[in-house]
């Protein structure tokens, strides 16, 4: 959505007023520029952690992995060791890299500390180590399931990253597993920990944007020029002599550098990216209720630049990924009165490309009486919809938010335009302050729920995980079925015995898929 300064400005105050002003929120608005550890336990309702930090093993230390390491509450965790295939990682964990998400353990906990931390070489010789109550796992997907399953069956608790697992026979396998050693298992979809989508979903919920038909989700970039492939890299020096990787479960030593390339060892654009915004669409549309599932699917993938003789440079000939490059998917999801009438449909529609990047990634929500927008997790920007009874509406207008005399929810109405300005001055400089995305909280919540002995399958409302192993497979089953999708050219209806972690049947091998 292309929009003015001013209009930008005055959707980012639309948002922070609505959730002010409609009393829909069960906290004020809080960013993460002004939080501290406790931010996600004074949010999401659970205290802050008593007691002694959980003891932690990090297993990956890449990409997400360091990520994850900047980002892990010391209040809650101690971080006993780490543990990864590739010497480059392991020093890049405590190192980090030129990247504020990434700034590795000797910044983060001072080198004394840092130096405290224990070093194995792979998940079996980590999770031998007694000390270690619970792991965090960021490795290649491939590997989640087997490395989280023998992580429960050694007694300790599981946050994984997402996707949940290559496949949904894996993911209904670790939640098997999970029940059976009474062991936490949550995933890493930390878009339920955001505090900035929470106060979104609040308004959604309350009606604010009338009824919702589409919802447009993007994650757009751009890796054609030279060497801008961050999933495509070369060995490093460190990691040249490494051997036996094939005992991992990779074919070569360029498949565990790039596994994010390859359809054995990952789940390409709408693993990695679309499923975070599928996850976001379905919280979107529960709208109050507890889940949603999608109806069906369909859609277009290909490898439309990377496989294109004569296209960029002479390299993009021998190009080895075999994942596609670009994505388009179309889901159809139950509206609020589906039961009743299955004509009763709301449409999101997915797209990642790798040729442009115009567009920051997020999600636009388009209601009857609203339209929201979230952009790159950090901002949301609200707008009234043109016309209707109360007139005024559009990206020009600030919004005044009024609860209906019925009791029947907020509604919007308008004040006038701000001039360019003044909607500046009111948006103000906490506009640009950084929001937490949400892996802090988490982290914070799984260690939360081990220390407090948190029965597994309590909701979430009752202090549970938020996106425990049920809730993450159901984002696996959106994302991989998609992908079949597109691999099988067809539209794809949604089972219910997918979504049930005791069914043995799974998309990738229903016959009325594959047949």
């Amino acid at each position: 959505m292309q929009l003015t300064a001013e209009q930008r400005a005055i959707g980012v105050q639309n948002f922070q007023d609505a959730v002010d002003q409609a009393g829909v929120s069960r906290r004020a608005f809080l960013k993460a520029a002004g939080a501290t550890s406790a931010l996600g336990a004074f949010y999401f309702g659970y205290e802050k952690l008593h007691g002694t930090p959980l003891k932690v093993g990090f297993i990956g230390t890449g990409d997400e992995g360091s990520v994850l390491l900047t980002q892990h509450p010391p209040e809650y965790f101690d971080i006993v060791a780490i543990a990864d295939l590739r010497p480059s990682n392991q020093k890049r964990a405590f190192v980090g890299d030129n990247n504020e998400h990434r700034v590795g353990l000797n910044k983060k906990l001072g080198h004394a500390t840092a130096s405290k931390i224990k070093v194995y070489d792979n998940h079996e010789q980590l999770l031998a180590d007694p000390q270690i109550e619970a792991v965090v796992i960021a490795t290649p997907l491939n590997t989640h399931s087997k490395i989280a399953i023998d992580a429960m069956k050694a007694g300790k608790h599981v946050l994984c990253e997402k996707l949940m697992a290559h496949s949904i026979a894996e993911c209904k396998e670790m939640i098997r597993v999970s029940r059976e050693t009474n062991r936490v298992l949550a995933v890493g979809h930390q878009r339920h920990y955001s505090i900035l989508y929470a106060n979104a979903n609040d308004l959604v919920s309350q009606g604010l944007l009338g009824d919702i038909k589409f919802i447009r989700a993007s994650w757009h970039r751009n890796n054609s020029f030279p060497n801008s492939d961050s999933w495509s890299k070369k060995v490093p020096q460190e990691d040249s002599q490494l051997a036996d990787v094939q005992k991992w479960g990779f074919d070569s030593l360029d498949q565990l550098i790039n596994w994010r390339l390859f359809r054995k060892t990952g789940g390409g654009l709408m693993a990695e990216l679309g499923s975070h915004q599928l996850d976001a669409c379905s919280i979107f549309l529960s709208q109050g209720r507890s889940e949603v599932h999608p109806v069906a699917v369909q859609g277009f993938g290909g490898k439309n630049f990377y496989g294109v003789k004569g296209v960029g440079s002479e390299d993009k000939q021998k190009d080895p990924r075999e994942i596609d490059d670009q994505v388009y998917v179309t889901l159809e999801f139950p509206g609020r009165n589906y039961e009743e009438d299955h004509n009763d449909i709301a449409i999101v529609t997915y797209s990642s490309i790798n040729t442009n990047r115009l567009e920051p990634y997020g999600e636009t929500i388009y209601g009857s009486r609203g339209t929201l927008t979230t952009e790159l997790e950090q901002k949301v920007m609200l707008y009234k919809e043109e016309g209707g009874d109360t007139g005024g509406g559009g990206p020009g207008q600030r919004l005044r938010v009024v609860q209906r005399e019925s009791g029947g929810g907020p509604v919007v109405s308008t004040s006038p335009s701000l001039a360019p300005a003044a909607a500046a001055a009111a948006s103000g400089p906490a506009s640009e302050e950084k929001v937490s995305r949400g892996y802090t909280e988490e982290m914070e919540h799984f260690a939360w729920n081990i220390r407090n002995n948190v029965p597994l399958g309590t909701p979430r409302e009752q202090g549970g995980l938020r996106c425990p192993g049920e809730r993450a497979m159901a984002d696996a089953i959106m994302a991989i079925t998609s992908n079949l999708a597109m691999k099988h050219k067809k539209r794809i209806e949604f089972k219910h015995e997918w979504f049930d972690p005791s069914s043995p049947a799974v998309p990738e091998t229903d016959p009325e898929i594959i047949g």
